[in-house]
């Protein structure tokens, strides 16, 4: 196994610095909301972690997917990073409902309700893991990347339904508090820069988990090829084996050898 790139380890170290900076600031640095007070402080996480997993991780898998089905840029590359930002996203989707649902209990007095952002954040999670179990599924890797390519642009169909659903619906959930319709935060001073940290340190960390889960991706199918390697050999090998048996000289039950004509035993006892 070789040893990773220079890049990812700096991205993986920046990614941890940016990180703790961002826990810093968060619990110790910035002030108490005036209206939600400590619970404010989800607001560092929450929102970084949504925009991992519903825009940066599936619009690269989408991404991924349409350069994979267009015939010019087809290459198994492209199947490999749409899983690899599929399965990083699976898991920050995730993330983001178990942190809404702690952020909603003391907002809304429920752990879950049915609100679209909600549902349709839920159903994003769904349909990934469908792509997911689809990837599990024996078959030519091109026939196994064309069909999850077009997996992921199916669900990938979701993201926008997610995104305006604050809008098309009247739901519980907030607006977009930075990028909103009239680009007007609503988040100022330290509480915006600590925001912005964890947005910046949480990308790095997607960037970072993507190549690593790239790379043992391609260790996965290199080792899937080795083994059918292996397997065809075992089958070669019990092929030639097999050859003098069929030649066979005969077992001495009637049954004919090199050079013997084949006489039927009588049946029957005799009478």
């Amino acid at each position: 196994m070789t040893a990773q790139p220079r890049w990812v380890r700096i991205v993986g170290a920046l990614a941890v610095v940016s990180s703790a900076a961002t826990v810093w600031l968060a619990l110790w640095v910035t002030p108490p909301d005036k209206v939600q007070g400590n619970l404010v402080r989800l607001v560092y996480l929450h929102p970084p972690i949504a925009w991992v997993a519903i825009y940066l991780a599936f619009g690269l898998a989408a991404l991924s997917s349409l350069l994979y089905l267009w015939r010019r840029t087809r290459s198994l590359f492209w199947d490999r990073v749409a899983a690899a930002a599929v399965e990083v996203g699976v898991v920050f989707n995730a993330l983001t409902l178990v942190t809404g649902s702690i952020w909603g209990r003391p907002s809304w007095g429920v752990w879950w309700t049915w609100d679209a952002r909600l549902t349709s954040t839920a159903l994003l999670l769904i349909l990934f893991l469908g792509y997911m179990a689809l990837r599990r599924v024996p078959a030519d890797p091109e026939i196994r990347a064309r069909r999850c390519a077009v997996a992921a642009l199916v669900a990938f169909v979701d993201v926008p339904i997610v995104h305006f659903s604050v809008v098309w619906w009247q739901t519980l959930h907030q607006g977009a508090t930075v990028l909103n319709a009239n680009l007007s935060p609503t988040i100022h001073g330290s509480m915006a820069w600590t925001l912005l940290l964890g947005f910046i340190a949480f990308t790095l960390m997607f960037v970072w988990m993507v190549a690593v889960r790239y790379r043992v991706e391609v260790l996965s199918d290199r080792i899937g090829d080795e083994e059918l390697e292996v397997s065809l050999a075992e089958r070669w090998a019990e092929g030639d084996q097999a050859e003098p048996v069929a030649a066979g000289t005969g077992n001495g039950n009637g049954t004919s050898g090199p050079g013997q004509p084949f006489v039927a035993e009588p049946s029957g006892s005799g009478r």
